[in-house]
């Protein structure tokens, strides 16, 4: 069987984490959420994959190649230009993209499943296919009950007592949802639905292909099955993800670095003398990275490679990205560091450059003058403790 995996999308709502990447290439844990789906779909038999880039389509198919480094085989279907020598992205929506593909080769032959590129999944894939073809279904979709608060956020589905779609809602309101089984953007289709794409046009799945289909009264069906379903919309959503995999949420999902200690997960090259400093898992420490004596980590916490956390600083709840070297007074929590951004769980952000915080949050690479108060904190310390007695 063959997929696709829709991986041509900007990510706008995951800036500025999405400014030099694209979104499938956001780390979890150090491994591209688009790495984990590949494994997913290996896992389930899927080996055959083609995946449509377009924003900085680069970064994609030179990290994963043709795909043996796992054990699959990938193809790429580019939309976009090359102007001299600059690559520009012209998406095509998730339908188009699929419709390209078809009329520049004929990929898709049989029954074929096409997925999101952002969202961690633990989806019995084969089951999903085994009622698909039970069903004779043209298109089949995996549905996710969420809470009514959150309807808003995708395209809600109405079933029937037969689990056929009758009606689609694109990110309805709460008060008029028709209810709370959001589409996610995982299809398995048959290639007669290229009947209905039309050809050399932007077009989307779920807003416009698939509201014509339930129109026409063809067979579209829903599936509830119970599965771990994390969309990686906002800043938020990439937290969460981080935190549901740290506390083993994730079904199949193995974290490649050393559990020393129960949650407690360390890269090579690690320097930190853990009797000296507060730890609370789980919390991940990646590669060549120094934590000094009287830090205090509190997880779901994730500290990138080569990073220098120092004296008595304060880590909770957070992400860190590589590279980065965070001094007391700082007290991080329920933030991402990234770049040099310090983002607040809601999207909101706040630019160290800008507001001159490199001597609280700065990237270890560059080279400063210590700051007067690096000098003087063991001075300062012992004053505040004197003050407090």
């Amino acid at each position: 069987m063959k997929a696709m995996i829709l991986a041509a999308g900007r990510g706008t709502r995951v800036q500025p984490i999405t400014n030099d990447i694209p979104k499938a290439m956001i780390q979890l844990l150090q491994k591209p959420v688009l790495e984990s789906i590949i494994e997913h779909l290996k896992n389930n038999g899927i080996t055959q994959i083609i995946i449509n880039t377009s924003y900085l389509s680069t970064q994609i198919e030179q990290y994963f190649g043709n795909g043996s480094r796992l054990g699959v085989h990938i193809a790429y279907s580019f939309e976009g230009e090359k102007v001299k020598k600059e690559l520009i992205p012209h998406a095509l929506g998730s339908a188009g993209g699929m419709k390209k593909i078809q009329e520049d080769n004929a990929f898709f032959d049989d029954t074929f499943l096409v997925l999101c590129a952002d969202a961690l999944i633990d989806l019995d894939i084969k089951k999903v296919i085994k009622i698909h073809k039970e069903k004779k279904a043209l298109v089949t979709i995996a549905l996710k009950n969420v809470s009514k608060k959150d309807v808003h956020k995708y395209g809600i589905v109405k079933l029937d007592k037969n689990n056929k779609i009758v009606s689609f809602q694109e990110k309805p309101k709460r008060e008029d949802a028709s209810s709370t089984l959001a589409n996610t953007g995982i299809y398995v289709f048959e290639p007669e639905i290229f009947n209905f794409i039309p050809s050399g046009v932007k077009y989307d799945i779920g807003s416009e292909l698939l509201p014509i289909l339930v129109s026409k009264k063809l067979k579209v069906y829903g599936i509830t099955i119970p599965y771990e379903w994390i969309d990686i919309g906002n800043v938020n959503d990439f937290y969460y993800a981080t935190s549901a995999i740290l506390k083993g949420e994730i079904k199949n999902y193995k974290i490649f670095e050393q559990e020393i200690k129960k949650g407690i997960f360390v890269g090579l090259n690690v320097k930190v003398d853990f009797d000296k400093v507060n730890i609370t898992p789980p919390v991940f420490i990646g590669s060549s990275t120094k934590i000094d004596e009287g830090v205090t980590i509190i997880g779901p916490c994730m500290i990138g490679s080569n990073c220098h956390i120092k004296k008595n600083v304060l880590l909770k709840k957070s992400i860190i990205d590589d590279y980065k070297k965070i001094v007391f007074p700082a007290s991080i929590e329920n933030k991402i560091i990234f770049s040099h951004s310090i983002i607040s769980l809601d999207g909101t952000l706040l630019d160290t450059q800008e507001c001159n915080m490199n001597w609280l949050v700065e990237d270890v690479r560059v080279k400063t003058k210590q700051t007067f108060l690096e000098k003087n904190i063991s001075k300062l310390l012992k004053q505040r403790s004197t003050n407090e007695n």
